[in-house]
């Protein structure tokens, strides 16, 4: 008995790590295929991320019913506890990192295209973000606390990139009225991609707790300093 519920538990924390796989593969192609929707106004594709977008919500929902199950039955203790929470949390951001996909794609459906260079600025803050994502599962895949590290320091560089861009979309908003409602969209779409590093930021927190069993306490590094542009009413 003792040995079949030892199986039967490993095979359990194995299905997690592969859900959590699973959910962060999808993740990364919500996030490209809005980014790269966006970069080309291709309203073909973001309908593709849209339609995909029911099943970042199924795995999430999968999680929780295994993170119960797990901690109900399995009464799990030190590492292992570490991993099931952790898992938990990760999931949850996964999953609002999918959303914000969503919420991009949405915003891009209601606009014209945009100039060039906003375009293209809007694309590197993107690629940035997606790049702090992969990085992240990679480390929490490895259970490399160095390499959840690294994407939590990177936070400040995307906060001054996302900060540089709503600057530029100001002034852009500011020279024609005309521009106003586009530009709008396009800081929520900015904003959105910000919070996207921040959800990176968080999960690489879990990374780190999971490895070391110790809580990140140092103060994350901010440098967006958009709420001080926000041009008088």
């Amino acid at each position: 008995m003792g040995e079949e519920h030892t199986r039967a538990y490993d095979e359990e924390l194995l299905r997690l790590r592969r859900l959590i796989a699973e959910m962060g593969a999808l993740t990364i192609r919500q996030l490209e295929g809005a980014i790269d929707a966006i970069e080309r106004f291709d309203l073909a594709a973001a309908t593709a991320v849209l339609e995909r977008e029911p099943e970042a919500d199924r795995l999430e929902h999968e999680v929780d019913r295994l993170v119960i199950r797990l901690i109900a039955l399995r009464q799990p203790v030190a590492s292992d506890l570490r991993e099931i929470l952790s898992a938990l949390r990760t999931s949850n951001e996964l999953e609002r990192v999918c959303d914000h996909a969503e919420d991009m794609i949405r915003r891009l459906i209601t606009l014209q295209p945009a100039s060039d260079a906003l375009t293209r600025s809007l694309h590197n803050l993107g690629e940035f973000a997606t790049a702090m994502v992969k990085d992240v599962m990679q480390a929490y895949a490895e259970g490399n606390a160095t390499a959840a590290q690294a994407v939590w320091d990177r936070d400040r560089e995307l906060d001054e990139t996302y900060t540089a861009l709503f600057r530029e979309l100001i002034t852009y908003m500011m020279e024609d009225a005309h521009r106003t409602t586009g530009s709008i969209h396009m800081l929520f779409i900015a904003r959105d991609i910000e919070r996207v590093g921040d959800r990176a930021t968080n999960i690489a927190e879990m990374v780190i707790y999971r490895a070391r069993g110790l809580m990140v306490e140092e103060e994350r590094p901010k440098a967006d300093t958009t709420k001080s542009m926000i041009p008088p009413v």
